[in-house]
């Protein structure tokens, strides 16, 4: 083979012929309203704690790090309250390495992976790089599900794993909790229910957490990345019965988890409450766009997390285009003719509005 081999000139593995990487645009402009982060960091205070608690951490830096991350996992439970414990709690680098240890565990080769469009646009790589059958089936037109709809897929398809986001990405409708109890109750499938944006929902609380002594195939998936502002940190975790846990812990790379990263993410749980400080004023930031906008002549879908649909264009991708020229970064994601934008700081959203302001007209 010569030296310089492009991939074309490699031995890939055939369904990755063609593919590209991930990733939302990264690009340097003023305002990045893209990938809905908390765009407010955690104070200078908490800031001087995470450092020292990663020097203190460089102290035996040269041993490997709790690879079961437990004093992580507890705080997580502490966290997510409903009488869990550690054992009921699994961490990784991301909600995403969550996502990847589940289908690793409970798909893979000759199982079926089922879930609901339009959804997270990583799902299908999940499924791709687990060798698992990745089958969707469309949400109802206002992109919410019922039970009738997941229950009827269930028994067309019958999968292994069964994947209900909600806030739902990129849409931000959400699934009731009894639709979410009558798929419980309709099958043994292992029932993932993404819950990355609950904390900005309007009714946090909520959640399919308290569903969890009912039923041992419910996983509820988790992220500190978004509500926590710690989106640099790479932290997302998973409460389910501690036999999933066990599985994860199966499928995991050793020391999955670096020492820094346990250290910053005890000190954000420990300050859990400011850490989340923002959330509230997120939650009306998300709940002005859903005013804002029609006023501005756009249609939006309706959102319970921190970011909202809006348009239709004819042409996304030029309107996509015509914001970022004007110094804003969007995401050109979801249903056609719609755009994604995160709920941002006043500045930002001021500008935002400005700049749609303009391409409205244009």
């Amino acid at each position: 083979m010569r030296p310089d081999p492009t991939l074309a000139d490699l031995p890939l593995r055939p369904e990755l012929v063609g593919e590209q990487p991930y990733g939302a645009p990264q690009l340097d402009v003023p305002v990045c309203l893209n990938v809905n982060e908390n765009p407010y960091p955690p104070s200078e205070a908490i800031r001087r704690e995470m450092a020292d608690a990663i020097w203190a951490a460089t102290a035996r830096i040269d041993r490997y790090p709790d690879r079961e991350a437990s004093e992580l996992r507890r705080r997580l439970a502490a966290y997510l309250g409903y009488g869990l414990t550690a054992a009921h709690v699994w961490a990784a680098n991301g909600s995403n390495e969550v996502m990847t240890h589940l289908l690793g565990a409970f798909g893979g080769p000759g199982r079926r992976c089922l879930t609901f469009t339009p959804t997270y646009s990583m799902y299908p790589e999940y499924a791709r790089n687990t060798h698992t059958e990745y089958v969707t089936v469309p949400r109802r037109p206002d992109y919410t599900l019922d039970a009738d709809l997941v229950l009827g897929a269930l028994d067309e398809h019958d999968p292994d794993v069964v994947l209900i986001t909600t806030p739902n990405n990129p849409t931000g409708t959400s699934t009731p909790l009894d639709v979410i109890e009558a798929v419980l109750e309709g099958t043994d499938a292992i029932v993932v229910v993404d819950e990355a944006y609950q904390e900005f929902s309007r009714t946090p609380e909520a959640s399919a957490l308290g569903l969890l002594p009912k039923f041992g195939n419910l996983v509820v998936s988790r992220t500190m990345s978004k509500a926590f502002a710690l989106a640099g940190g790479r932290v997302g975790y998973l409460a389910a019965a501690p036999a999933i846990v066990d599985a994860c812990r199966i499928v995991r790379l050793p020391y999955h988890l670096s020492a820094q990263t346990q250290a910053i993410a005890e000190v954000a749980l420990a300050h859990a409450d400011e850490m989340l400080a923002k959330v509230d004023l997120l939650r009306g930031v998300r709940d002005a766009m859903l005013i804002r906008l029609p006023e501005l002549g756009f249609e939006v879908v309706p959102s319970d997390a921190n970011f909202v649909l809006f348009g239709r264009f004819a042409d996304r991708h030029l309107a996509w285009q015509r914001l970022l020229d004007r110094g804003v970064l969007v995401r050109e994601t979801g249903p056609a003719g719609f755009l994604r934008v995160s709920a941002g700081t006043p500045e930002e959203m001021a500008a935002f509005y400005a700049a749609a302001a303009q391409i409205g007209e244009a």
